[in-house]
């Protein structure tokens, strides 16, 4: 199928990128939140960081100007009758994502896929709430969405061939990569990332080294680009507790067990970058 309009229904940093990218591949877009203010946020987000990309050159104002026009805010979940393919990017939990799909089954169009940006929860569980789990597929994005270049690609148990070839056609239309990753928890970047910085906060628990001298380790004795515990803040310390959670309770192995200082920072409130402070603090 030609996908031409594409819906994406979380208007956050993860989902505003995502409207972004498909923007930019000539794709129409509908950006929906559940309130038009937040969905005008994620199209301020998209404008800012287009604002940057002609400031360093990267676009003219003219090509920044087209992929502007054609994103549309939309603070109501009907519109996704106009989608040839949603996209779904809200908070990582499976009642949430299971409710949002049997809304969305009963809304768009009977040819329409949903995809799930879920960066842990199981794709054949999330396809269960909806009457076409044949067109039901995992499209993980990485953070930023307009850089990084991978899609993990997670079939569920029906996912049909036609609708993984059109994920990935789509995947390579928006200029990503896509990986074929089969449905367990975390998939393979969460289940290998993950336990690396829950290691790292261990570290810290421990008395082992404070967060910078960690950060610095791994900068320049592993190259990182970034340290675990800067990328822990920038993930969000909550959403890191709750995929080590998935992992823990998915693999049912004590590896996977999330650090007690990963705890307690959460219930202190320290989510990382988006509220000011974390492993560290920001302005």
């Amino acid at each position: 199928m030609e996908i031409k309009t594409v819906m994406v229904v979380g208007a956050g940093q993860m989902g505003s990128g995502i409207a972004q990218v498909a923007a930019s591949a000539g794709l129409n877009v509908i950006l929906h939140d559940l309130k038009p203010e937040l969905a005008e946020k994620g199209l301020v987000s998209i404008q800012k960081y287009l604002s940057r990309d002609v400031e360093k050159r990267r676009k003219s104002a003219e090509e920044a100007d087209a992929v502007l026009r054609k994103i549309s805010s939309s603070a109501d979940l009907e519109d996704a009758g106009n989608a040839d393919l949603v996209i779904e990017a809200v908070i990582e939990n499976m009642e949430v994502k299971a409710t949002l799909f049997k809304k969305l089954d009963g809304i768009c169009p009977a040819p329409a896929i949903l995809a799930t940006n879920t960066s842990s929860l199981p794709i054949t569980e999330i396809a269960a709430a909806t009457k076409r789990p044949d067109k039901v597929i995992g499209m993980h994005f990485m953070q930023p969405v307009p850089v990084m270049k991978l899609i993990e690609v997670i079939r569920g148990l029906a996912t049909s061939d036609e609708t993984y070839r059109a994920a990935c056609d789509l995947a390579i239309k928006m200029g990503k990569v896509p990986v074929a990753v089969n449905d367990f928890p975390g998939f393979v970047s969460n289940r290998i990332l993950l336990p690396m910085i829950n290691e790292a906060i261990y570290c810290v628990h421990e008395g082992v080294a404070s967060p910078e001298a960690v950060d610095e380790v791994m900068k320049l004795g592993m190259n990182h680009p970034m340290g675990p515990l800067a990328l822990a803040d920038f993930i969000g310390l909550d959403t890191c507790l709750y995929i080590m959670e998935i992992l823990h309770s998915g693999m049912g192995d004590s590896k996977y067990r999330p650090c007690p200082l990963l705890r307690k920072y959460v219930k202190a409130g320290w989510l990382g970058k988006k509220n000011g402070r974390g492993f560290y603090v920001y302005d």
